[in-house]
């Protein structure tokens, strides 16, 4: 293994990192900037980690470097693959892009790091993915394997920066390191508040690599962006999150896949609404249905269920567990959680204390101290404004 001295080069047109104005343009992602990076890929060989979000405006990430002249020689894709389009957790194979030839190495199912084999005839990685900033979304964990990746073969990593759309808070548990896996990789707070870029320069500069590697980072910034302006996303991240109300209730609902319940998959407003087969769950319904290029094989599949449907309200700014306590509540069996709830958690305490009947009150004051830790520790990677102190 190489271990590489931790280079990180943040990049502006104007030598310093754009703040929001009020009457300021709207955020201009990395990938829009080319004057920032085309010059550092002049007699590269080039892989791009990217899925279909690598847009820039209208067009892939792609194209747009092929056009001015960029050697992209490989591609890598993580879950639901390089067209977005495979439910989660299916397995996503290799293949070759039709349009340009390329080979796609995929980096969900088997593989989830690439092998150093596949590292060679490159010198520059550039990552692309837009996230929604939680610690179980799966991008950043596969950004992670990249790095350690280019870490270990002496390549260059180019992060290529997009607003997050959860950016405006810091909330939940801190990952315990026993409940470490590919849904939650580091010992940070559900929701992190970092943007791919920051969470990359804090991956490299707490050591959290294999053996306290750090790669050759460069990150390219976004442009007029503030955590506090609400983003909308211009294509959906995955499948089943569809439209703003999903990714601002991602965080909260993704519990539910630990646990016994439909969270909507199936239908056309996924992780907008919870249920159960039993009317005696609440008086809201739905059925979950096979939809192509969502979700195939839908928990609880043609089968009603009953619950609480979550499509209206005023978008979040912290973790809500209160459907998840109603629903417990409601509940009069064994079989609740599942064995990925902790996971999600990245701690065991969480279902206890719910077992234990605690309120959401009570429960949010046990994250307290870690998130405001890790607030503190976060501050040396950011490269935007930081949200207002108190939690």
């Amino acid at each position: 293994m190489f271990r590489i001295v931790c280079l990180v080069m943040i990049l502006t047109a104007c030598g310093g990192v754009h703040t929001r104005k009020a009457g300021a343009q709207d955020p201009l992602v990395a990938a829009a900037r080319p004057d920032l990076y085309l010059k550092h890929l002049e007699g590269h060989r080039v892989g791009l980690l990217v899925n279909h979000t690598a847009l820039v405006g209208d067009e892939h990430l792609l194209d747009f470097l092929l056009e001015r002249g960029v050697q992209v020689v490989k591609i890598f894709s993580p879950e639901h693959g390089f067209r977005g389009q495979a439910d989660a957790g299916e397995i996503v194979s290799d293949s070759v892009d039709s349009a340009t030839g390329i080979p796609v190495i995929s980096l969900y199912g088997d593989r989830r790091k690439p092998d150093l084999s596949f590292m060679e005839g490159l010198d520059i990685v550039i990552y692309d993915i837009q996230d929604v900033g939680a610690r179980f979304y799966t991008y950043i964990s596969t950004l992670h394997y990249m790095m350690e990746a280019c870490a270990e073969s002496g390549k260059e990593l180019m992060v290529f920066d997009r607003p997050n759309p959860n950016g405006h808070y810091v909330d939940g548990p801190i990952l315990e390191p026993e409940f470490q896996s590919f849904v939650g990789m580091h010992p940070i707070p559900v929701v992190h508040g970092l943007t791919v870029g920051e969470l990359a320069r804090m991956i490299n500069g707490e050591k959290w690599l294999e053996g306290g590697l750090q790669c050759n980072l460069r990150v390219i910034p976004v442009g007029n962006y503030d955590r506090k302006t609400p983003y909308s996303l211009p294509v959906r991240p995955s499948p089943n999150l569809p439209d703003d109300r999903s990714v601002n209730l991602y965080p909260s609902i993704c519990f539910f896949e630990g646990t016994a319940f439909s969270l909507g998959r199936g239908t056309q407003f996924p992780f907008q609404m919870v249920g159960y087969p039993d009317p005696e769950m609440g008086d809201f319904s739905f059925t979950p249905v096979s939809i192509t290029g969502m979700a195939k094989n839908p928990p609880h599949q043609d089968k009603t269920c009953y619950g609480i449907d979550l499509r209206n309200g005023d978008p979040l700014d912290r973790i809500d567990l209160s459907a998840l306590i109603e629903m417990y509540s409601r509940w009069n069996r064994e079989g609740f959680f599942n064995s990925f709830f902790n996971k999600l958690a990245g701690t065991d305490l969480l279902t206890q204390q719910i077992i234990d009947g605690l309120s959401e009150e009570v429960i949010r004051a046990g994250w307290r101290e870690g998130v405001q830790a890790f607030r503190a520790m976060r501050k040396p990677y950011l490269l935007y404004p930081d949200l207002d102190d108190g939690f």
